[in-house]
């Protein structure tokens, strides 16, 4: 799904939060952004982990204040959320959390979470779409795209076609 910065809301859960720091451009994304950027408190746990390279830039957004951390009000929904789509509670907290603030999209990478969120008729975007709509909107020249995409390629697990279509679509040959 192509990423459009004129959302007004945006939830992110852990692994695309976690992605998008790893290839430097989270705050770039952040201020790019014209909206609130949320995540879940699972998530926040999540990100925190101590000793993991992206923790304490995602620690200071939070600080400042340019990620907000907001708390799941209805945690009988973010259950019946992992039974039915089979995802973790940072995934289901994302998904209740965008439903409970009427969010306009989410940002998720998880394999379950993006079909949960094409059966709930959620606009979603992925690690690969940011970074693709970064470049297109002239944030990242196609170079420094294509060495993130390579980083990326490294630690996600996306599959080749998706690789691929990405690097085709910053070198402009959609």
């Amino acid at each position: 799904m192509q990423m459009s910065y004129n959302y007004h809301m945006i939830i992110l859960d852990a692994s695309t939060l976690i992605l998008l720091a790893k290839i430097t451009i989270i705050e770039m994304f952040i201020s790019n952004f014209h909206g609130r950027v949320l995540i879940s408190e699972k998530v926040r746990v999540e990100v925190s982990v101590e000793g993991a390279e992206e923790a304490p830039l995602i620690g200071k957004l939070i600080k400042e204040k340019k990620i907000n951390v907001l708390k799941v009000k209805n945690i009988r929904l973010a259950k019946k959320l992992m039974e039915d789509f089979n995802i973790d509670s940072g995934e289901a907290e994302t998904l209740t959390l965008a439903l409970q603030e009427k969010a306009d999209v989410i940002a998720t990478d998880d394999r379950n979470a993006i079909r949960a969120c094409r059966i709930l008729k959620m606009d979603f975007t992925t690690a690969i779409a940011v970074l693709i709509r970064s470049c297109e909107k002239k944030l990242l020249d196609k170079d420094e795209a294509l060495i993130k995409l390579k980083k990326l390629e490294s630690i996600a697990r996306y599959n080749r076609e998706i690789i691929e279509d990405a690097r085709k679509q910053i070198k402009g040959g959609t």
